[in-house]
Parts: structure tokens; C-alpha cells; sequence
């Protein structure tokens, strides 16, 4: 298991973090978590379409970025470092026009001072709307 201390990350708390930044406006949901990887899901609706009718790139990589930063984070210790994004990319392969779009982030490399993350976006047939790459900064906490 890849989660510090050994537990895994706790969805409703996920959601309570999430609820009034980005995550919450475009309607981010926490599904699901395994030993390895985390999965949410955004809805394909008005908040997150293109005028084209099409999922917009920049909500896929929104997306993206949100589940792999919140796994990173939770493969640290947040009392002595924090995970930060430093780059992202993302091959938009497939368009989605409505229903849920699903993102599984899992770690190709947890260092002591980067991450890289892989993330698999699919609609809810499964087929890959989006792949996307994540590396974090893990760095010092801020003390308060």
C-alpha cells in the first residue's frame, strides 16, 4: 500500500477538502480507492462542456491534476511535507458529450522529492477520453 501510515485516504474527507474550491464548482466526485490508485469522476454538463458540445481539454486536465494531487498528498507526511504540481500533460483521444467521465491516478514513481503520476480518464463505457501525466514537487510544509 502506497498511502502514509498505511490507511487509505478517508473519500468523505476528500470531498469536505474539495467542496468549495474548484473541485466542488465543476462537480468533482470522490468514487473510489484501492491499495494503489484513486479514482473521481466529473460530470459532462454545462460546467464543463466546450461551445462545441465537447468535454473542454482544460476541464480533463483539471481533472487530472485534482485526483493525482490529492493521492500524492496522501503518500506523505502533511505535519512535514506537502506534494505540489509541477507539470502536466494530457493526450485528449476520444471526445465526451454527456454523462460521467472517470479518473484513476496511480503513482509510476513516489521519490523523496518528486512524484510521477499516470491518469486514466474514461467515460462511463469505459473507453479513454484522456491520458495524463503528473509530476509533483514534494516539498516542506509550511508551519503555521
Amino acid at each position: 500500500m502506497i498511502w502514509f501510515g498505511g490507511k487509505r485516504p478517508a473519500l468523505e474527507r476528500l470531498e469536505q477538502i474539495c467542496a468549495v474550491n474548484m473541485h466542488g464548482h465543476l462537480g468533482i466526485e470522490f468514487v473510489d480507492c484501492g491499495d494503489d490508485w484513486l479514482t473521481i469522476r466529473m460530470p459532462v454538463d454545462e460546467r464543463t462542456l466546450q461551445p462545441a458540445g465537447r468535454l473542454h481539454g482544460g476541464a480533463s486536465v483539471v481533472l487530472a491534476e485534482t485526483v493525482a494531487s490529492m493521492a500524492a498528498n496522501y503518500c506523505v507526511n502533511n505535519d512535514e511535507q506537502v506534494v505540489v504540481g509541477m507539470e502536466i500533460n494530457a493526450n485528449h483521444v476520444r471526445p465526451a458529450r454527456d454523462g460521467w467521465v472517470i479518473a484513476t491516478a496511480r503513482p509510476e514513481m513516489l521519490g523523496r522529492s518528486s512524484q510521477v503520476w499516470t491518469i486514466r480518464i474514461e467515460d462511463e463505457a469505459g473507453r479513454l477520453v484522456c491520458i495524463s501525466r503528473f509530476t509533483g514537487a514534494v516539498i516542506p510544509a509550511e508551519r503555521k
